[in-house]
């Protein structure tokens, strides 16, 4: 009788200790409409001596756009709208239809899809592979298409519950790029 008792109690409680997978990550993120942040990027490039970091606040607004306004080391903003991109850097501007730009698009989807929680947007180009809990993940995304590949090795999110905290991209040439995401309390 213990036995089928204990049988019993654990076939209820195991629910509860089910595994944190993409589809819940995905859900989390979905919810999350927008915010503010801060940011600190450290990007290694392999023909400069030493790391390029810069420093900056984005804001996001689901499902589409993004704007990461760079303060410092030199003032730079880039607006992702949809699929036009517009950089405006030295007061000039520039404005790039990303429908145009296959493998561009799937970079900026990479961004977009993880932020939306879009997780058919993301397994059109990337394999999804999820580690950690709901408290404290980790999604690493790794090109599926050859073309992108070339481009990309792969992608490193990570984050709690529907935040994100950082993104981490390794370049197929060695480059990488560290972004830190601190969210700005709302008002």
């Amino acid at each position: 009788m213990k036995r089928l008792i204990a049988g019993l109690l654990l076939t209820v409680a195991l629910p509860a200790f089910a595994a944190f997978d993409v589809g819940q990550l995905m859900n989390e993120l979905a919810k999350h409409k927008g915010g503010k942040a801060k940011f600190v990027e450290k990007k290694t490039i392999s023909l400069l001596d030493k790391p390029v970091v810069s420093t900056g606040e984005m804001s996001y607004i689901a499902p589409g756009y993004l704007e990461k306004r760079t303060l410092t080391p030199k003032p730079e903003i880039l607006i992702l709208d949809k699929d036009m991109l517009s950089i405006e850097r030295d007061k000039q501007k520039l404005s790039i239809n990303l429908s145009n730009q296959p493998e561009a698009l799937a970079f900026i989807d990479s961004i977009r899809g993880t932020l939306t929680g879009n997780r058919a947007a993301l397994e059109k180009n990337y394999g999804l592979y999820l580690s950690g809990t709901s408290d404290k993940w980790v999604l690493t995304l790794l090109p599926s298409e050859q073309k992108i590949a070339a481009l990309v090795l792969r992608i490193v999110v990570s984050g709690s519950k529907n935040q994100i905290r950082s993104i981490e991209y390794l370049q197929a040439d060695g480059d990488r790029s560290l972004m830190t995401i601190e969210p700005l309390e709302t008002k």
